[in-house]
C-alpha cells in the first residue's frame, strides 16, 4: 500500500556498496528494501487486518475479495513501474505512492472509519510520503486519501460503531507497528551509509587537496589555478595572444659548474630559482620552464591587465630580480663562493602562440614564436646585469621607465634591423630622490632600499656604518 525510502536508497546504496568499516578490513554492504518489498510488507500487514476483522465480525464478509488484490497489487505494481513504459516516467514513485493513499483511502472508508484500523492504514501510509516525498508528499498524499475516504463514505455510510474488537486492533497496532519498525530500520541503515560515504569522500577529497597541491609544483600557479577551477580545459588547444616574454640566464654558471661539487651547486641553483620564482609571482608572471641555469616568463596568458600594464610588469620583475641578486651575491659570498654570479636578462612584447603543446598523454603549457625568439637573443646580448628590452617593449613602458638606447641587431625571423635598449631604472627612483643605494668591491657590498627599512632598523644601519667609516679612517690613518 505504500512505498519506502528509496531516495536514500538511491543515493547512498550508489556510492556505498561496500565500504571498509574503520579500523578493520571488513566491508559494509548495506542491503537496500526495494519499493516492491516495502510495498508488500504494506499490502500483507493490511490483509492480515482485514482477514482478522471480517474473521470477528468488525468488517463486512465482502471485504474478503479486497485480500487477493492487497496480495497481488505489490506485484501489478513493480511490473507496472519496472517492465512497462512507465518507468520512463519522471517521479512514478511519488505517481505510484498517490495511488497507495487512493486505494488506503477507499479500504478505509469502506471499512466505515472504524477507529484504530482506520488510524493504522492512515498511519502506513503518511509515513511512507514524509519519507519518500516530504512535507509537499505527505500534503498531496493526504489529500487524496481524505478525498477517497469521503467518497467512500458519501456512498456506502459509516460503520455501525466506531470501535473494532479487541484482536482486530491489536492485530492493526502490530502491523502497522512492524512496518514503520522495518521501514525505519531501513532508513537508519541508508542514513548511516550515508554518514559513511560522507566520511569517505570528505577524506577522498582532502587526498585530491593534497595531491593537487603536489601536483601544482610541476605548474605555474596561474595555470594550475585556471585548470581546477574549470576555466581552462586540459586539451591540445593554442591561441594568439599579445605577451611579454622574458628570458634570464647566469653569467659565468659554467665556470662555477666546474669549481664546485654537484650537490653544493644544485643547492644554489635551487636556492636561485626559489628566490626568482617568489619575484616573478609576486608580479603576476607565468613562469613557462627552467632550463639549465635559465628561466622563461611570460606576462598576459593565462590573465592579462592589458599590454601596457604586462610590460611594465615585466620589467619590474626584471629590476627587482637585478637588485635581489646584489644579496644574493652577499649570502654566498658568506658561504664561501667568491665567483660573482650575474644574471643577464632579455624582454620582448608581441603576439605569441600559447597553450598546451605536445601530445594528448603529455603536454605542456608553453609559448612559441619569433618574440621568444627575440626575447632569448636579447638575453644572450645582454651583459652581466643588463636587462635588454625590444622596441615594442620599450614604446610600453617608456614613460615609466627610464632606457637607453643600444641601437640594433639582426635577429632571423625579422625582416628588418630590430631596436633595443637597455633598462636603467624606474623613472621615480631616479635623481637625488631615489629610495636606494647600491655599491658593491670586493671585501664590500651593500644594497639599501630606505623605503622598507623601519625606524628600528634605521638606527642600528646607521651605527653599523658609522662604525664602518671610522675603521677605514682608522686603517687610512695608520697606512
Amino acid at each position: 500500500m505504500m512505498s519506502v525510502p528509496a531516495d536514500l536508497r538511491k543515493a547512498s546504496t550508489s556510492i556505498v556498496k561496500s565500504m571498509a568499516t574503520e579500523g578493520s578490513g571488513s566491508t559494509i554492504v548495506i542491503p537496500p528494501m526495494p519499493d516492491y518489498s516495502g510495498r508488500l510488507l504494506a499490502y500483507t500487514s493490511t490483509a492480515a487486518i482485514i482477514v482478522t476483522g471480517v474473521l470477528q465480525g468488525a468488517f463486512p464478509q465482502p471485504l474478503l475479495w479486497l485480500v487477493a488484490g492487497a496480495l497481488t497489487w505489490p506485484h501489478i505494481a513493480h511490473i507496472l513501474t519496472r517492465k512497462t513504459f512507465l518507468r520512463h516516467s519522471a517521479r512514478i514513485r511519488h505517481k505510484m505512492l498517490i495511488v497507495d493513499c487512493v486505494i488506503g483511502g477507499g479500504f478505509i472508508g469502506f471499512i466505515g472509519l472504524i477507529v484504530i484500523p482506520s488510524l493504522s492504514v492512515a498511519l502506513m501510509l503518511m509515513f511512507s510520503c514524509l519519507i519518500v516525498g516530504g512535507i509537499r508528499q505527505w500534503l498531496i498524499g493526504t489529500g487524496f486519501m481524505v478525498a477517497a475516504i469521503a467518497i467512500v463514505v458519501a456512498i456506502l455510510g459509516l460503520a455501525d460503531g466506531p470501535h473494532a474488537p479487541l484482536l482486530t486492533s491489536m492485530v492493526s497496532i502490530l502491523s502497522t507497528g512492524l512496518y514503520i519498525c522495518v521501514t525505519a530500520y531501513y532508513s537508519h541503515q541508508q542514513a548511516r551509509a550515508l554518514m559513511l560515504a560522507k566520511t569517505q569522500i570528505q577524506n577522498q577529497r582532502e587526498q585530491s587537496i593534497a595531491l593537487s597541491h603536489k601536483l601544482s609544483k610541476y605548474l605555474s600557479p596561474q595555470v594550475w589555478q585556471s585548470i581546477f577551477t574549470g576555466e581552462r580545459d586540459v586539451r591540445l588547444e593554442t591561441q594568439r595572444k599579445k605577451l611579454a616574454v622574458f628570458f634570464s640566464d647566469i653569467k659565468g654558471f659554467t665556470e662555477l659548474s666546474e669549481e664546485m661539487e654537484p650537490e653544493a651547486l644544485t643547492e644554489l641553483l635551487n636556492h636561485y630559482f626559489n628566490e626568482m620564482s617568489e619575484v616573478a609571482l609576486k608580479y603576476g608572471g607565468t613562469i613557462d620552464k627552467f632550463v639549465g641555469d635559465s628561466i622563461m616568463v611570460f606576462f598576459g596568458d593565462p590573465t592579462s591587465r592589458g599590454q601596457r600594464e604586462d610590460a611594465f610588469a615585466c620589467v619590474s620583475m626584471a629590476i627587482e630580480m637585478r637588485k635581489h641578486m646584489k644579496i644574493m651575491r652577499q649570502k654566498w659570498r658568506s658561504q664561501g663562493i667568491k665567483t660573482p654570479l650575474e644574471i643577464r636578462m632579455g624582454i620582448s612584447t608581441g603576439y605569441t602562440t600559447v597553450g598546451n603543446f605536445g601530445a594528448e598523454n603529455r603536454m605542456d603549457y608553453t609559448i612559441i614564436g619569433k618574440e621568444v625568439n627575440l626575447a632569448s637573443r636579447l638575453e644572450s646580448l645582454a651583459e652581466p646585469g643588463e636587462i635588454l628590452v625590444s622596441y615594442e617593449t620599450f614604446s610600453l613602458i617608456k614613460n615609466k621607465i627610464m632606457c637607453r638606447d643600444k641601437g640594433e641587431i639582426t635577429v632571423k625571423g625579422f625582416g628588418k634591423p630590430v631596436p633595443i635598449y637597455e633598462v636603467v631604472d624606474f623613472r621615480r627612483d631616479m635623481g637625488p630622490n631615489r629610495s636606494f643605494m647600491e655599491h658593491e668591491h670586493s671585501g664590500f657590498a651593500m644594497y639599501l632600499d630606505s623605503d622598507k627599512i623601519t625606524e628600528k632598523e634605521r638606527q642600528a644601519i646607521l651605527t653599523a656604518l658609522e662604525d664602518a667609516a671610522d675603521r677605514l679612517r682608522r686603517e687610512e690613518d695608520v697606512s
